[in-house]
């Protein structure tokens, strides 16, 4: 019986250990936002002040909402944010699509060169985006214009711009390569066997239990895409196309007013939190069946 208390006290103790370091590492990670929000909610020079001390984390001094008001009025933000979303929305999901499919082809369907292909396609995932931006520009700037019935539209300045160039994605389609290799052969052949076809396999039996996949590659997609800057501050010139991270330059003067950044960040930052508090419980699941690991 002593035996079994002593145990039960171990246990207890290195679980409360383990709790609180992972308390205490959450909060590092928490800290900048609880300081934006804070900030968001104080004049500039108090705010200034306040980052010598604690002060900076807590609701204390001259509090209001005027730095919000005052960044709807300096950036359109409700424009920025219809943007980002509809980017990144139609992105994320045209990207899960094909980017699924020709995971399930090189990990499903048999043809001769799939592993070369395969190979060539996850290293492009090691080139940053910065080396291939400017010949992508110089390609996309010689592209024909799109229309019908005497509507026509050029790729620069455009939603188009923003969404086809990202549609195809080298490590989504690795995510799903293995996630669909550890697909059970039998249950494959089985559904063969009775009949169906390759793309009746892949939309009716392999993307139903995928869930966990598709939820991770959606949150990293919807991440990239969300704090895309380089590449629309490249291609948009109007502001009617703009996303929210190009919504910065607006703020940049002599005298930046902090309080409108962090009220700006904070507004930018809602639909982030939103989307991974949707589907985290499929991204967890995801991490611990995939052995995905940091």
């Amino acid at each position: 019986m002593l035996i079994n208390n002593v145990n039960k006290t171990a246990v207890y103790r290195q679980r409360t250990g383990r709790y609180l370091l992972l308390s205490a590492i959450a909060l590092i990670f928490i800290f900048p936002m609880v300081f934006m929000v804070m900030s968001s909610l104080k004049p500039s020079l108090q705010l200034l002040r306040d980052t010598s001390s604690m002060r900076a984390f807590l609701p204390v001094g001259d509090l209001s909402l005027n730095n919000y008001s005052a960044a709807f009025r300096r950036v359109p933000i409700g424009r920025f944010l219809f943007n980002s979303t509809f980017v990144t929305g139609i992105t994320v999901i045209l990207g899960i699509m094909i980017n699924s499919m020709a995971a399930y082809s090189f990990s499903i369907l048999k043809w001769k060169g799939k592993g070369i292909i395969l190979s060539i396609i996850i290293a492009t995932f090691i080139i940053p985006f910065e080396t291939i931006a400017i010949p992508l520009l110089l390609i996309v700037n010689k592209l024909p214009w799109i229309g019908f019935s005497g509507f026509s539209i050029g790729w620069m300045n455009s939603y188009h711009v923003q969404i086809i160039p990202f549609l195809a994605y080298s490590f989504q389609i690795f995510l799903f390569y293995q996630f669909f290799k550890e697909i059970p052969k039998d249950f494959i052949e089985a559904a063969r066997i009775d009949g169906a076809g390759w793309f009746a396999i892949y939309s009716k039996m392999v993307i139903p239990i995928s869930g966990p996949v598709i939820a991770t590659a959606a949150i990293l997609r919807f991440l990239d895409m969300w704090n895309q800057y380089l590449w629309p501050k490249m291609v948009i010139q109007s502001e009617e196309f703009r996303p929210v991270m190009v919504g910065l330059q607006y703020f940049f003067q002599l005298n930046i007013p902090w309080g409108e950044v962090m009220a700006y960040l904070s507004i930018i930052t809602i639909p982030v939190l939103a989307f991974y508090l949707a589907m985290q419980s499929a991204f967890i699941e995801s991490i611990a069946s995939t052995g995905i690991k940091g």
